[in-house]
């Protein structure tokens, strides 16, 4: 099955992008399933809205001491006044991926296939996002696979993320594909000293079939995931023609 567009007509009279971003990775994990290697497992996850990650958390508790001083008053330290506020949106991340881990390493996440919706590519601030989030996993000697399928977005995050990590793919030419599929791991050498960044890319176009997407799990360890056949599956289950 070719690539539709499923941000124009007629595909969106079948299904909204929302559908497809929703469905694949649940796919994905199926198809896996049968081609991960003994030990490894894979997990989808979709997450929408406001993302918040507390470090270190405080706690009232009604059995709290009373907090007098010596002189019998309430002691009390008042927090300092903000330099400067401001009213803001609270910053929404879209996250459609699938992870996969080593259980036979305390589930150690290994690989990561990144599903690119609309609002990664929207605004400079929401690029940044997805790009510091990629490049951190990579220096974490995670893989990340980046599939793209946004037509109304001409940014090629891929491409951002080789730039920010210091190393711009020079096979995209001076004008990345905005709708593509990507590879990248970085994997030190036997001495420790130093990495070496290994990276794939396929521009992909509406109309044409999915290429394989190669997914690294660990040093002389890989799959070729069958992009096209997860597609036609996701199309498939959501009536999309």
């Amino acid at each position: 099955m070719p690539l539709r567009d499923h941000f124009r007509p007629p595909t969106t009279r079948y299904a909204s992008w929302e559908s497809l971003h929703g469905m694949w990775p649940a796919v994905f994990v199926q198809q896996l399933r049968t081609q991960l290697p003994p030990g490894f497992v894979a997990a989808p996850r979709v997450h929408l809205g406001p993302y918040f990650e507390i470090d270190i958390a405080a706690f009232e508790q009604d059995d709290r001491p009373s907090g007098r001083g010596s002189g019998g008053g309430t002691a009390t330290l008042a927090a300092p006044r903000p330099t400067w506020a401001i009213e803001t949106d609270v910053p929404e991340e879209d996250e459609y991926e699938v992870r996969i881990y080593n259980a036979d390493e305390e589930r150690q996440l290994v690989a990561t296939i990144e599903l690119v919706s609309p609002a990664n590519k929207d605004r400079p601030d929401k690029r940044r996002a997805f790009v510091g989030k990629c490049a951190a996993l990579l220096r974490k000697g995670v893989a990340v696979s980046i599939v793209d399928v946004v037509t109304v977005r001409h940014a090629n995050l891929y491409a951002e993320v080789m730039a920010f990590v210091g190393h711009p793919d020079p096979t995209l030419g001076p004008e990345p594909p905005p709708v593509y599929a990507a590879s990248c791991r970085w994997t030190p050498n036997a001495a420790g000293t130093r990495a070496t960044l290994e990276a794939w890319s396929n521009p992909m176009a509406v109309g044409e079939r999915l290429p394989p997407l190669p997914l690294w799990l660990a040093d002389g360890v890989s799959v070729v995931f069958d992009l096209e056949r997860s597609y036609e599956q996701a199309c498939a289950d959501l009536s999309i023609r």
